[in-house]
């Protein structure tokens, strides 16, 4: 449970109907299999304890009475445990039977919920049975003890920080207001439904679809757990489709038609995290909910859950081409939109036979092609010095004629070397200056360039890039406007591959995919035998553990030592955890100490989750201090 994370699970056992003793036997089971397996919420069906098809039994007082027997035999097994247990059965209360959720832990009954709205329509027909549940809770006598009974409960645990628990029953999230609304903006970060949902042809494309609504509306997460094997099938069949849900994606859901248990880890700081970052979450219409305190140990919870090790990098392919067209045309609409207002004709780009410049090359003749101006107008300029090699230099010109863009070559080395004399720079002292020194040469150049023909320089950095400051200051860091801003470096290279794989031009092709296997560098230090002699992953770290660290720091809202864990879970047998932890250092010591460079970024379109722009979403100041992240991190 440390960091957040809670183990929980849906249980649909085998039932009898209107066999309580031998349904309570099998609920037994299923809650000591899943404390044993360390879940911590553990969700039944609605009516599990009676069956959800009683029909008119449900009238009978001898069942009623075994329901309550049943519940006992079921609190019984729950001591020693400090699992939240939600059990659903029939309760008589002020001469009104109600459909009730009843909340179990460590041997007691700590409340009854039950359920709101009872359908009385097409199959269903619960009304002819049961009681609206009521709104304000109110106190039970339940075996000598007043336990709270209503809609209106919730049970707050301490041991993770912001859970609290709300609990609705079946019908209840069908509905316009759900209960479980209600109880998400009261503070509950996780909504459980005890469910009886039949099976009807594309009625599990419906539930599935209602589950994740539900969660992402309410930034929670939604534990759906439906009746299954043993319900009576005279009219209809039960197909135990259990859903866990978190802020609108499934983690995981049964197979239907069978009986049994599904397990996810709830990221519960994460969902927290996600409410305080919106502004507009916020309760403003909520009536007073009953709080019951929930006592679990802090423990480490076994963590099962998948991370991606490329989160910005969708893992199937149909869904990864969609989103590499996607972001191509937020890329070329947002170029497209600047020079229509700006009434350029033109662009400037320098090409180096990289991925990145690559990449803003492909989106701006796209933008022209939308503009329906002709790609003679914009100039790709190669600009080869002192690190330039064959590979890149052949690879930038033959893309630049391929695309039929006007190519241009400005030899920079003489340049350079001038600016190093009037500086006082050696040309042997191959330091930051003699680096840099290149790059703002090429930018200048760029954007002399720009103003002979009245166009826009076209800036080819990347997110990635600007997360670790890997740029030169108004060097390649400046432009007019930054088509590759919002773009991660891991997934830079898919966009280049999907525009590869779809141009139908084998040449351009051949070319992209020389560029795609070139290793990543600035070219700035001299070849050794004619090869890249300076790899930027050898400095920096790889472009891939960077972007699993900014996409958790950043979007996740996740401290450094969870950030840690999961990237030791996600890179396991890739990279060795000392190397993770080396990287991991250095990412926080580069973002912090590199905001400068982003605080004055040119305009760009954010196309993920994830940005950097200073006017969007990451207003940082520029001096702020990394010591205690820092700190975090070596006490590991």
């Amino acid at each position: 449970m440390k960091q957040g994370f809670i183990k929980v699970t849906a249980v649909t056992p085998k039932v009898r109907v209107a066999d309580p003793e031998y349904n309570a036997r099998e609920i037994c089971k299923g809650i000591e299999e899943a404390v044993e397996r360390g879940a911590k919420l553990i969700v039944f069906p609605e009516l599990c304890l009676t069956g959800y098809t009683c029909g008119d039994l449900f009238l009978q007082e001898l069942l009623l009475t075994r329901a309550l027997d049943a519940l006992s035999t079921v609190a019984l097994v729950t001591e020693g445990s400090d699992a939240l247990v939600f059990v659903g059965l029939p309760i008589v209360k002020a001469h009104k039977l109600y459909n009730v959720a009843a909340v179990l832990q460590n041997g007691e009954v700590l409340a009854f919920v039950p359920k709101r709205y009872i359908p009385s329509y097409a199959e269903f027909y619960e009304a002819r049975h049961f009681a609206p549940g009521n709104l304000l809770s109110e106190p039970f006598l339940y075996e000598d003890k007043e336990v709270p009974f209503g809609t209106d409960i919730l049970f707050q645990v301490d041991a993770i920080q912001g859970l609290t628990v709300g609990c609705e029953i079946c019908e209840d999230v069908w509905v316009p207001e759900s209960p479980g609304t209600a109880h998400a903006l009261a503070g509950a970060v996780v909504i459980v439904n005890l469910s009886a949902s039949n099976e009807t042809v594309g009625k599990d494309v419906y539930r599935e679809m209602l589950v994740k609504s539900a969660s992402a509306g309410q930034i929670s997460a939604y534990i759906f757990c439906s009746a299954g094997e043993g319900e009576s099938t005279q009219d209809l069949v039960f197909g135990g489709h259990n859903i866990i849900a978190e802020n609108g994606t499934v983690l995981t859901q049964a197979k239907r038609f069978k009986t049994g248990a599904i397990y996810a880890d709830l990221d519960i700081h994460r969902l927290v995290h996600e409410r305080r970052r919106m502004s507009t979450y916020q309760g403003e219409y909520v009536r007073e909910h009953k709080i019951i305190p929930v006592h679990m140990e802090e423990e480490e919870t076994l963590v099962e859950r998948w991370f991606s090790a490329r989160p910005f990098v969708p893992d199937q392919i149909e869904e990864r081409e969609k989103r590499c067209d996607e972001i191509l045309s937020i890329q070329s609409y947002g170029l497209k939109k600047r020079c229509e207002h700006t009434g350029c004709q033109s662009a400037v780009l320098g090409i180096s036979g990289g991925l990145d410049s690559t990449l803003a090359l492909l989106v701006t003749v796209r933008a022209f092609d939308m503009l329906g101006i002709d790609r003679n107008k914009i100039t790709s300029v190669t600009m080869p010095c002192f690190g330039t090699t064959d590979r890149t230099y052949d690879n930038a010109c033959k893309l630049a004629r391929l695309l039929n863009t006007t190519l241009r070559e400005v030899d920079i080395k003489e340049a350079v070397k001038q600016h190093f004399r009037d500086i006082g720079q050696e040309e042997s002292s191959h330091d930051v200056t003699y680096e840099n020194g290149q790059a703002r040469e090429r930018t200048q150049v760029l954007m002399d360039i720009a103003n002979q023909t009245g166009g826009l320089v076209i800036g080819t950095g990347d997110m990635s890039e600007l997360a670790l400051g890997w740029a030169t200051y108004n060097g390649d860091h400046m432009s007019m406007y930054g088509v590759n801003a919002g773009v991660p470096k891991t997934l830079v290279r898919h966009l280049v591959r999907y525009y590869a794989d779809t141009c139908d031009n084998e040449a351009l092709q051949t070319i992209l995919m020389d560029i795609l296997d070139t290793p990543v560098s600035p070219e700035l230090l001299p070849p050794v035998d004619g090869m890249i002699s300076q790899k930027t992953e050898d400095l920096v770290g790889p472009y891939e553990l960077h972007d699993f660290f900014l996409y958790y720091m950043l979007r996740c809202g996740f401290e450094p030592a969870k950030v840690y864990r999961v990237a030791c879970m996600a890179f396991a047998g890739i990279y060795d955890n000392d190397v993770i932890l080396k990287w991991l250092k250095i990412f926080y010591q580069r973002f912090f100490a590199q905001q400068f460079k982003r605080s004055c970024l040119p305009d760009g379109p954010k196309v993920g989750s994830v940005a950097l722009s200073p006017r969007g979403d990451l207003r940082m100041p520029s001096d702020a201090c990394v010591r205690i992240w820092l700190e975090e991190l070596n006490e590991l």
